[in-house]
């Protein structure tokens, strides 16, 4: 019984999935801009795209840096159905949605998760998290609700 409730509560606690549906090459190393669709866990109807920039073997040997990405991305969030507010942090620091790591150890890039409950709108902020220095690379994009939830 509590190792069901532990997965149980795992599952709802675990961060969304990540399904790539897009990579376009940007030079002749292979170092290309990938395109992920994140559909929030906790807010059906809403999915985020990201896109970041994946190195290519050629340039991580150019560079000598093998295990760092940059921490730039870009990110775009709309309605793609009808909106259902699950249980989310309502507070000002939000809630992550999503995660993956950008270096072999300390880097990640992070979705968190917004609620403007005054003007009805959740904010998508994408951004590094990044131990020794932080990260002031960012992007942000909202979904207003009109009445849904």
């Amino acid at each position: 019984m509590r190792l069901m409730l532990a997965t149980l509560i795992a599952l709802a606690t675990t961060p969304a999935l990540a399904e790539e549906v897009g990579r376009v090459g940007v030079d002749w190393t292979g170092n290309d801009i990938v395109i992920e669709a994140i559909a929030d866990p906790k807010v059906e109807g809403v999915t985020c795209h990201i896109a970041y920039f994946d190195r290519s073997l050629l340039d991580r040997l150019k560079q000598g840096n093998w295990f760092e990405d940059p921490s730039n991305a870009s990110i775009a969030c709309r309605q793609t159905g009808p909106i259902r507010i699950g249980d989310i942090a309502r507070g000002p620091k939000g809630e992550k949605v999503f995660s993956e790591s950008r270096s072999l150890v300390f880097k990640s890039l992070r979705v968190t998760r917004i609620f403007d409950e005054k003007n009805q709108t959740l904010i998508y902020l994408s951004h590094a998290n990044e131990l020794t220095e932080g990260s002031a690379k960012m992007s942000i994009s909202t979904v207003p609700l009109y009445g849904s939830q």
